[in-house]
Parts: C-alpha cells; sequence; structure tokens
C-alpha cells in the first residue's frame, strides 16, 4: 500500500486512477494471490512514468542505492517491511551481511548503505558490512558528510558460509550489483541465503527479460481490471548483435526502432493522443543511466558520430554494449516547482515502502532523467493513512500515489517471475 503524500507535483486527471480506485479490492485479491506463488524479492526500486494516458515503469532495481532519498516518516514502513522480509526467508536470523558496491569515494552511495543498515538494525539484525575491495584488510571506518558512518570490514571464506572474523551471518543481503561478474567470494555459499541470488546481477540479468515478464504480468492484471494493457506496458524490441564502435548492427537497431515506432504511432492514434513517438535504446544490462539515448526516428540510429557511439558502446565497470533493448519512451507530464520529474517507488518485501521524485531542470519531458544535473525530492507524509481515498478525486496525491504503488508492484512482480525462471541449472562459476 502507499501512504498519503504530500508533493508539489502537477498533472492531468487520469482516467486509469478512476479505474484503479474503482477495482482497488480486486486488485488487492489478485496481488495477494500472486504473492503467494511467487517469492517477493528483498527490495526493489522502480522508475516510473506518467504522461496522462500512459502510467508504466521503465526500469526496475534489484539493488536500490537511494534509501538515503526517502524521508524520514518512511522509517516505520521500512522496518516493518524489513522484518517480513527477513521471516520469509531466515525466521531466526541474527546475523545478516551486507556486501555493498565498491564506491567507496561515492558519498551519497554510502548514505544509502548507512540507511539500510539502519533500517535492518531497527527490524531486529545484527548487521555488519563486508567489502569485496582487495585494499579493505581491516576494518575500515569512513565518515559521512550527513554525519553517520559505515564500517567495512574484510570478508572471509569458511568452506561453503561465507562471513566476517567473528561474524557467521545467517543471510547475506547484496546491495552490489555484480556488474563485473560473480566474484570467488560468492561462488557455491550453498548453507547461506544470497539475497536478491547472484543469478539477478547484470552480469546476467538482461532488461528484457524483465520486459518479456512484465509484459505477461501486465496483460493478466490488466483483465483483471478490464483496461487495454499498453496503458500500464511500454513496448519493447530487441537487438543482440551491436558493436557501436564497430559500427555493426545498426540495420537491426534501426529496424527494431521503425517498428515500434510504428506501433506506438498506431496506439496513440487509437487514444487520439498528439504526441510525438519516441523510443528509448539503452544496454540490455546495466545501470546509473549509462548506455541510453532517446530517439525519434530510424534515421537517428545509423551512423551515429564517435561521441554518441562512446556514449552507448561502454556502460559500468567498463563492459561493452552489444545487447541493447529499444523500450516504448513514455512522456513525463509531471512537474516539480517548473522542471521535469518522475517518481521513482521504493518496495521492500511486497510492500511499498516509500519514494521520491527524480528532477531535472534540463531535461525535457521525453528525455532520460537518469542523468548527471539530476536531483532528488522526496516525499513526505501527509496523514498515516495507507489506503486510496474514495471520498477524494482520483488525481488526489493519495490516490495518484496508489496507482504509483500498484504498478511498482506489478514491476516487482514481473521481476519475482524473471529471478525465478532465470535461475540457472547449474551452479554459478567465478568470474
Amino acid at each position: 500500500m502507499v501512504p498519503h503524500l504530500t508533493t508539489a507535483l502537477t498533472g492531468p486527471l487520469l482516467e486509469l486512477e478512476t479505474r484503479f480506485l474503482d477495482h482497488a479490492t480486486e486488485i488487492e485479491q489478485w496481488m495477494r494471490a500472486q504473492w503467494l506463488d511467487h517469492m517477493p524479492p528483498f527490495y526493489g526500486s522502480t522508475d516510473l512514468r506518467n504522461s496522462g494516458f500512459k502510467l508504466a515503469p521503465v526500469d526496475l532495481n534489484l539493488f536500490p542505492g537511494g534509501f538515503n532519498n526517502l524521508d524520514e516518516p518512511f522509517m516505520p514502513l521500512c522496518v516493518q517491511a524489513a522484518q517480513s522480509a527477513v521471516e520469509r526467508i531466515c525466521p531466526e536470523a541474527r546475523n545478516l551481511l551486507l556486501i555493498p558496491e565498491n564506491h567507496t569515494r561515492n558519498q551519497f552511495y554510502l548514505q544509502n548503505v548507512a540507511q539500510l543498515v539502519r533500517v535492518l538494525q531497527r527490524a531486529g539484525l545484527n548487521v555488519r558490512l563486508g567489502s569485496l575491495l582487495p585494499e579493505i584488510t581491516q576494518p575500515t571506518t569512513i565518515e559521512l558528510t550527513n554525519g553517520a558512518s559505515v564500517t567495512l570490514e574484510p570478508l572471509e571464506r569458511r568452506g561453503s558460509r561465507l562471513g566476517l572474523a567473528g561474524f557467521d551471518p545467517c543471510a547475506i543481503l547484496l546491495n552490489n550489483d555484480l556488474s563485473a561478474g560473480v566474484p570467488p567470494q560468492l561462488v557455491d555459499l550453498h548453507e547461506q541465503w544470497v539475497i536478491p541470488p547472484v543469478h539477478a546481477g547484470w552480469h546476467s540479468r538482461r532488461k528484457s527479460r524483465h520486459a518479456e515478464a512484465y509484459d505477461r504480468v501486465a496483460r493478466e492484471f490488466a483483465d483483471v481490471i478490464g483496461i487495454d494493457p499498453w496503458r500500464i506496458n511500454p513496448a519493447f524490441g530487441v537487438c543482440g548483435q551491436i558493436n557501436f564502435q564497430e559500427r555493426t548492427g545498426e540495420e537491426c537497431l534501426a529496424h527494431q526502432v521503425d517498428t515500434l515506432l510504428t506501433d506506438i504511432r498506431a496506439k496513440y492514434k487509437e487514444y487520439g493522443v498528439d504526441e510525438t513517438p519516441f523510443v528509448v535504446v539503452k544496454a540490455d544490462a546495466g545501470t546509473y543511466g549509462m548506455g541510453v539515448m532517446t530517439v525519434k526516428d530510424a534515421s537517428e540510429v545509423v551512423g551515429l558520430n564517435r561521441r554518441q557511439r562512446n556514449k552507448m558502446a561502454v556502460v559500468k565497470e567498463g563492459l561493452q554494449v552489444h545487447e541493447v533493448i529499444i523500450q516504448e519512451g513514455v512522456h513525463t507530464f509531471e512537474t516539480i516547482e517548473g522542471a521535469v520529474a518522475e517518481p521513482v517507488v521504493y518496495m521492500m518485501d511486497h510492500y511499498v515502502v516509500g519514494g521520491f521524485y527524480r528532477v531535472h531542470t534540463e531535461r525535457g519531458r521525453d528525455e532520460n532523467l537518469n542523468a548527471p544535473g539530476m536531483h532528488f525530492r522526496p516525499l513526505a507524509f501527509d496523514t498515516c493513512c495507507s489506503l486510496p481515498d474514495a471520498e477524494q478525486s482520483p488525481d488526489a496525491p493519495p490516490n495518484r500515489f496508489y496507482a504509483y504503488g500498484v504498478v511498482a508492484r506489478l514491476a516487482l512482480l514481473a521481476a519475482s517471475v524473471e529471478i525465478e525462471e532465470s535461475e540457472p541449472a547449474v551452479l554459478e562459476t567465478a568470474a
């Protein structure tokens, strides 16, 4: 569920929100049944775009790094959801090992780690941080600019268990997306829960696989409340043989872009949408907004200049891009103080625990906002209510944010399906 929230957003009245309100009982019953069949990820965050005629997730992160951007009143929800998540995995858990990214110089990321530790500690866990960095050979405390601190410790592998000196955890929580592969320390840990599982890392995960799972989830959900699934589902295509540096695969990419734009134009005509369709071409694996470009015509992906090729060719950890997903672009009609904004919803277990707006003063409503120059605007509580309010208009904050929570949970459910279906038949091997 989603709490009442206050924000300075503006935007169109959504018929879709009315539909969610009218069918809230059926929605919650359907969601409850789905979580009986699928184990939710420990946590996740999803970027949403609200165009008025469409409300859809455009990215799902299984290793969220923005807990520091949540407003303080969200803490009780986070703690309660964390307790539920832990009880699912290891009911008698006392010790939990958290493995963060190797961003020891990124203060904002480390503030996220500190906040996550705080949540887990309040959920009744002994939490310590194990670092994959080889230079961490003894406990190392890093003071943060917000007054908090984190202490990184060297990992110790003992047989098929991973821990720290004098610390044997029940479970290992990854806040590291494993873009560079599975390190030897995380291979064959058969006696401990590793969450999310290592095969959910970007070394093997693909955005197109998630999009395909979400497509199925969205279609089933749309049948429940009687809507066109397109209203909550961005269409997509895939080009798996591309080399931006060598300019190979451009024909495949141009064809996929043209096909998708043609389909979007047909939908815009069906719904009377007077906007210019666009697609987003992005690396099929990876995060941090790297390897992303907005395209409005297939000719734009043929003969890219050197700067464009360099931008698209490499993502996090210096990995080369050879697979891209072409995703239907969703305009964002939401603004905060005149700047374009998009909501980011945070979840733990199968609960919505908070959110914030990603805001960019120099980007347009048809552009990627996950880029340098962005900033975040936390959402604040209005009341303690955690339900939509049928007495208010469909576009009132609690009802709009209920709609956001519904679509975010659909994306999380798709991630659960994706993780289940991509589980390797053989054991992971070291990178």
